[in-house]
């Protein structure tokens, strides 16, 4: 530790401690270190500010592109349980659309839903897909479009052997 003349004012260096400066010294101390931001800490900032304004842009998302995507792809899977259920008890299993929903006839009780999620969603064109009881049915599809936005199209479809899937769709 140096030792001090009477009346002489510390100076910090990088010897001293901060401790060493006195009260009076410390804020214009300060001053002369803190002149602004460094570049590093700005591009911290830009960063953070990217990676959040990439994240709330993908989380916004068309919401009724979504919702009929969702749609089609529950229903392709409904359609696929149900196909298994006729196969399991030999009975033929019929799909039918209905002015809110849709149906399964041949199937005992609730065994699956009959509503849409949400409201946007209609069938256009075949109203009706017969899903067993053999192992190989005719090819077949339904077209489901949004109510709000009518160009939005998806078709749940099969060939007959594979499984029903999710397709651009333009007519049933």
């Amino acid at each position: 530790m140096r030792i001090l003349a009477a009346g002489s004012r510390p100076v910090p260096t990088r010897a001293t401690s901060w401790a060493a400066v006195s009260v009076a010294e410390a804020p214009r101390a300060c001053q002369r270190r803190s002149a602004g931001f460094t570049l590093l800490e700005l591009l911290v900032v830009v960063a953070i500010i990217a990676i959040g304004t990439a994240g709330v842009s993908l989380a916004l998302r068309d919401a009724s592109a979504s919702s009929l995507e969702r749609e089609a792809q529950r229903l392709a899977a409904l359609l696929e349980s149900g196909r298994a259920q006729s196969r399991a008890s030999g009975r033929v299993v019929v799909w039918r659309a209905k002015e809110q929903g849709f149906e399964f006839s041949g199937l005992d009780g609730d065994a699956l839903p009959t509503n849409w999620l949400g409201t946007d969603t209609a069938v256009q064109g075949t109203a009706t897909l017969q899903l067993g009881p053999e192992p190989l049915i005719e090819p077949q599809g339904v077209l489901l479009v949004s109510t709000s936005q009518p160009e939005r199209r998806l078709r749940v479809a099969t060939d007959g052997l594979r499984p029903f899937s999710v397709q651009p769709g333009s007519r049933p």
